[in-house]
């Protein structure tokens, strides 16, 4: 058999990427920042900080990747280097917040910018839209690959075309929310500051994602370092536009608390009619985005699958090699956490916990030899894991701090997948 044609190339692995980093975030949190940081100078630091964090931890993921090989990304990596407890606590994560939770709030957002033009986009929306994204991924890679290029390719395109017009339009009349002053040297200080951070380190997660689908990947120790590093620096650049272009075209007061900011600022630029153009572009993209998570969450449950006892049946693919009721439980999840919970407490505790796991899953590299090491040989390599854990730290306390209780909702998540790693244990035993 010609496995070759079961592989992606770099270009599809860096669409994944892509498509899994632009999408709710970038077009909802920049309102929940300007509740309390305005500078602009503020607002862009936090959003470089946030790119140079994900093009370290994708230098980080890119060793792990090119070592370990197969699909699997931070369970794979925890599960050989610390113990499996970890490696089952990263997957259940993953299983129910990791890449589920992202698919529940780009679909709310979905419906939230549709809502301009009927009440009828709501949770039921919302939940359809995944359920038939779902059924897309199902039939073979080349289905998939397809169906996800040609979302990425109008997710890039709509990017390229929203910032060029931004650029060039004159401002709007409505006012902007530019700040050049001084006062960006008290907000960087502000406990504020950090915990506008989680939402930023959220709006630029997926920067791993091809990790986790290395096994599907050409010529991986090339392909995986040129995937996640091109797609990263693309994403970073576009996200210092978009905010741009968002804090140019509308006021503070139009912007702060809302979740449909690019909506608000398009509609200044362009007008009512065009501006509501943008919000059907913002949902089309955000397709891509609900793809990427339930093509990389599935095959992350499928290999955690295979090795619990609890979990054997969403091990199982069809005759294409497609885990199907991975991509379907990922699907199934998604749904019930759009009718649990609002949009932004799904958001924090989300954040709180993929930065918690993102930051253990990155301390593995220091296990890693300098001859073991495919792609940076320099000792100078360990800069990289460390200026992220730093950072990983200072955003995990003051979360914690100033949202409690959406910390504690991720933590008691993790404490139920503890439980289950002993029960599962306990079962296999048994069967054994």
């Amino acid at each position: 058999m010609n496995t070759s044609l079961h592989k992606i190339g770099w270009k599809t692995a860096a669409a994944i990427v892509v498509s899994n980093m632009i999408g709710t975030g970038i077009f909802t949190t920049l309102g929940f920042q300007l509740s309390d940081i305005t500078n602009t100078y503020s607002i862009f630091l936090l959003w470089i900080i946030g790119g140079i964090l994900a093009l370290f931890g994708a230098f980080c993921y890119a060793e792990l990747g090119a070592y370990f090989k197969g699909n699997g990304g931070d369970y794979i990596y925890l599960k050989e280097t610390y113990h499996p407890v970890f490696g089952y606590l990263v997957s259940w994560i993953s299983l129910i917040i990791g890449f589920s939770s992202p698919v529940a709030l780009a679909a709310l957002a979905m419906s939230k910018y549709l809502s301009v033009f009927n009440d009828s986009f709501g949770n039921g929306f919302a939940i359809g839209i995944i359920f038939l994204v779902a059924l897309s991924l199902s039939f073979s890679l080349k289905t998939s690959s397809r169906f996800h290029n040609f979302f990425t390719f109008i997710k890039i395109i709509f990017i390229t075309v929203l910032i060029s017009l931004g650029i060039f339009i004159s401002d709007s009349p409505a006012g902007n929310s530019l700040n050049f002053d001084s006062s960006w040297q008290s907000e960087i200080a502000l406990p504020a500051f950090a915990t506008s951070l989680v939402f930023v380190t959220y709006s630029y997660t997926g920067w791993n994602s091809a990790s986790y689908i290395a096994g599907e990947i050409k010529d991986v120790h090339r392909n995986l370092p040129k995937s996640l590093i091109l797609g990263t620096l693309f994403v970073t650049v576009s996200y210092l536009l978009v905010n741009f272009i968002m804090l140019k075209h509308a006021p503070v007061g139009q912007l702060a608390g809302k979740e449909d900011v690019t909506g608000e600022a398009a509609r200044n630029m362009l007008g009512g009619s065009f501006g509501k153009i943008v919000n059907i572009f913002i949902a089309l993209q955000l397709i891509a985005t609900i793809s990427g998570y339930l093509w990389v969450g599935s095959r992350l449950t499928q290999a955690f699958a295979k090795e619990n006892h609890l979990w054997k049946s969403l091990a199982v693919t069809n005759a294409k090699r497609i885990p199907v009721r991975a991509i379907f439980a990922h699907a199934g999840i998604a749904a019930v956490i759009i009718l649990t919970g609002s949009f932004k407490e799904i958001f924090v505790y989300t954040a709180f916990i993929l930065q918690l796991f993102a930051s253990l899953s990155v301390s593995t590299v220091f296990f890693l030899k300098k001859e073991q090491r495919k792609i940076f040989k320099s000792s100078l390599f360990y800069i990289f894991p460390t200026v992220f854990l730093l950072f990983s730290l200072y955003i995990l306390y003051f979360t914690l701090v100033h949202n409690p209780r959406e910390s504690l909702i991720g933590l008691g998540i993790v404490a139920l997948g503890i439980v289950l790693y002993l029960l599962d244990r306990r079962l296999s035993k048994s069967e054994n």
